[in-house]
């Protein structure tokens, strides 16, 4: 409970913190934040909101009050998920187009890290298990060899050749034109068939990495005396593999989780500008070039929970599969 209790702690600071930096950046940059939103928005539209200029003087600076009422006002306008309106998608507010976007990068990144994850660890064990063999000889490498490439240079080989040569995946969007975001089979259907490439880039972008540690962790793994004994009793081959030499060598790669998270969340602004995928990477981008700083705060501000929430969530998952973390 000690342990559980410190992490917190350290978990809350560090959202303080990126909190805080994010309140500190727009006040920091040269220039008037305040002039470079309003000049996209017409004398009506100001007119229109009345309480639009006060919202973004407390999100973004350039007000009269104090740096410390400016803080104050900032966090209870947080709490209550208001970033203000956004000007590229005026007159929808920030909450609403993040709200909108999140879901399709959450779904993406989620489904292809954990793929990713699953691949590199089972390719790496049966690799080390095996040295020599057909997937340590050819698998290993052609693996090694996609992750060699950034993920945005892998994402257009994935477009011209299996989405413009061989045409088996659609290469833009998430779904299908003419239809209504919902769930209904139509949908689902047409969104899992335009996320199926952009999960293929990210699974082969980052399965290398995950196979190489495995399978240098489990070579180590191997030479315990734990598994000799487990041989020794004439435990089956898999179950020696899987319940002893691969449930203890699943840990360090594990603790990285988190960091290589980190840089695929970094890398969705590539791989969603690549397929035109509307999730919060392309509207990212797409909000900092039209100098949207409201939603570009809000997206930015985001982006660094989801990566705290991850090494939270790694923490708890290493506290609960290693006694060691347990005992200390």
């Amino acid at each position: 409970m000690r342990w559980l209790l410190r992490r917190l702690v350290f978990y809350a600071f560090a959202v303080w913190v990126a909190l805080t930096l994010n309140f500190l950046l727009p006040r920091l940059m040269p220039g008037d934040p305040i002039g470079g939103v309003l000049q996209h928005l017409s004398p009506a539209q100001i007119q229109a909101n009345p309480g639009i200029i006060q919202t973004y003087e407390a999100l973004l600076g350039g007000g009269k009050g104090s740096i410390w009422h400016d803080y104050t006002v900032y966090l209870h306008r947080l709490a209550h998920l208001n970033f203000g309106i956004s000007t590229s998608n005026y007159p929808a507010p920030v909450s609403e187009v993040v709200g909108r976007t999140l879901p399709y990068s959450i779904v993406l990144v989620g489904i292809a890290f954990i793929l990713a994850f699953a691949l590199g660890t089972v390719v790496g064990m049966i690799a080390a298990w095996r040295r020599g063999g057909g997937v340590d000889t050819y698998v290993v490498p052609s693996l090694m060899a996609l992750s060699a490439f950034p993920a945005f240079f892998t994402a257009l080989l994935g477009v011209y050749f299996l989405g413009l040569k061989l045409q088996w995946f659609p290469i833009q969007h998430a779904y299908d034109s003419g239809l209504v975001p919902g769930f209904t089979w139509s949908f689902l259907s047409s969104a899992f068939r335009h996320a199926q490439l952009p999960i293929l880039v990210i699974v082969s972008a980052y399965a290398g990495g995950w196979v190489l540690n495995m399978r240098t962790v489990m070579i180590n793994t191997i030479s315990e005396d734990y598994v000799a004994m487990a041989h020794a009793k004439g435990l089956r081959d898999r179950r020696v593999m899987t319940r002893y030499a691969g449930r203890n060598a699943i840990l360090p790669p594990l603790n990285g989780f988190a960091a290589q998270f980190a840089g695929a969340v970094g890398g969705l602004v590539f791989i969603e500008y690549v397929f035109s995928y509307p999730g919060a990477g392309l509207t990212l981008q797409q909000a900092a070039l039209g100098n949207d700083y409201p939603l570009t705060q809000a997206l930015l501000l985001v982006f660094a929970i989801c990566v705290i929430a991850s090494n939270f969530l790694m923490d708890l998952l290493n506290f609960v599969l290693d006694p060691r973390v347990r005992a200390s």
